[in-house]
């Protein structure tokens, strides 16, 4: 049983290598372009935390030991608190975008950064 068990992770960890490394010759040979984000506020610095939690996910499927598990926890944890604590700033910035072209009278950039803002948490919702 646990031949199987381990069997099986380790052919997920060789199946993820696989497409990883074909994704990455065909960007270098190909030149594709990175699929766009829906979400605006999602920068490098994100893209960086992604990683970070795929490599802790591997570590964890090469070796399901507590450590790796307790590792990949943390890390996750950290992972989705920058991802809110980001998406929070992002939405704040865009309220003040809207309450000062509000302020200012500014009519049609408000109404466009409402239906902006409506298409952003839409989003998000589903």
């Amino acid at each position: 049983m646990l031949e199987e068990f381990l069997y099986c992770k380790f052919c997920k960890f060789i199946i993820c290598w696989i497409e990883e490394n074909i994704l990455t010759s065909a960007k270098e040979s190909l030149g594709l372009d990175e699929f766009k984000q829906n979400k605006p506020w999602f920068d490098e610095e994100c893209l960086g935390f992604l990683d970070q939690r795929k490599w802790a996910k591997i570590q964890w499927i090469q070796d399901p030991s507590q450590s790796n598990v307790d590792n990949l926890n943390k890390v996750r944890r950290e992972v989705s608190r920058h991802f809110s604590n980001k998406k929070k700033a992002f939405l704040r910035a865009k309220i003040e975008e809207l309450e000062t072209n509000n302020k200012i009278q500014n009519i049609r950039d408000l109404y466009r950064g409402i239906s902006d803002f409506k298409w952003v948490t839409s989003l998000d919702v589903i």
